[in-house]
């Protein structure tokens, strides 16, 4: 995976953009030719420890070298890792110290992995970004360096949505309009069904005796929309609920930062909004138009590793033409 190039071409940047997934690394120049790009494995510190997860990096950024022909760790003049679990600024220390350990670069900096999608997103580093995947983020930043975020730890740090909390909240629902404990929702027949199930009975002993892979509960959120779609008003509620949430999350990031008198992008990310589900992303248009009138809303599609190259040259320095010439690479 990536392009050879001649040795003699100098790494100017190690980006790595790391999520629960998968990893993927790039080496670019100065001039923001693409050396070489790999790939590996999720990165999961709270799983498997700091230094196992950064061997995961190690492995793209491995790959990485191979494909640009470099013999041995590449060495450049900037690490930019954007990371999952990288959510308190001390996860970040942590983080910063484990990937500069392995000397990849003069100087390491190490952001939450939502930055990527919002400089990937973004002519320049500025704006806001929100993040719905299986779970729900946002971070805003501005030239200068300063920067909104949120912990993003879950329910203790206030969150709510995402797939998995969407998901939790269409189960919850479901299993109470069925014993009687809430009134009646469609979600209740097309929850189970989608697992070819009769009721929420078999789909609530399924899940707690294992018989399904609690894995596969991000498969009832396009169930979720189609309900909605149909007209049932739980549904619809959970969904206009996401809404409200994704743009709280943006309004006051862009709030913090001085943006929200002003034009500045926000840009969403992450399966839940990056499926552009109607039900949601127009709603979530009308509520932020009412609240930020001059944010210019889009949906990110570019790969986030090159927001954390974007970054990298950022601090660089780099010309807009080298800029230019890495989105072109990136499509």
């Amino acid at each position: 995976m990536g392009v050879a190039v001649p040795p003699a071409r100098a790494v100017a940047v190690v980006a790595i953009d790391a999520g629960n997934s998968k990893t993927d690394a790039a080496l670019v120049a100065a001039d923001g030719t693409v050396l070489g790009t790999g790939r590996a494995g999720g990165f999961q510190p709270p799983v498997s420890g700091v230094e196992a997860a950064v061997d995961v990096l190690a492995e793209a950024v491995a790959g990485a070298a191979a494909a640009a022909g470099l013999p041995g760790v590449p060495r450049a003049a900037r690490v930019s890792a954007c990371l999952a679990n990288a959510d308190l600024p001390v996860e970040e220390r942590r983080l910063t110290e484990a990937v500069a350990a392995r000397g990849w670069g003069a100087a390491t900096e190490v952001r939450n992995d939502t930055f990527a999608i919002l400089r990937a997103g973004a002519d320049g580093p500025l704006g806001v970004a929100v993040v719905c995947g299986a779970g729900i983020n946002c971070v805003g930043m501005l030239p200068d360096g300063r920067t909104a975020r949120f912990a993003a730890l879950g329910q203790i740090s206030g969150d709510w949505g995402g797939g998995g909390g969407l998901a939790q909240e269409a189960l919850w629902w479901a299993a109470r309009a069925e014993d009687g404990r809430g009134g009646p929702t469609a979600l209740a027949a097309a929850l189970p069904g989608h697992f070819g199930l009769a009721s929420m009975a078999a789909l609530i002993e399924a899940l707690h005796l294992g018989g399904l892979d609690r894995g596969r509960l991000h498969e009832l959120v396009p169930v979720l929309f189609a309900v909605a779609r149909a007209g049932d008003a739980v549904a619809a509620a959970l969904v206009e609920r996401q809404a409200e949430e994704v743009v709280a999350l943006a309004a006051v990031a862009l709030g913090r930062l001085g943006l929200l008198e002003r034009e500045a992008p926000v840009l969403l990310g992450g399966g839940v909004l990056a499926a552009r589900h109607p039900e949601l992303n127009g709603r979530i248009g009308e509520l932020l138009a009412a609240r930020a009138p001059l944010a210019r809303l889009s949906v990110v599609t570019a790969p986030p590793v090159l927001g954390a190259a974007l970054l990298g040259l950022d601090a660089l320095g780099a010309p807009a033409g080298a800029m230019a010439r890495l989105r072109a690479r990136f499509g």
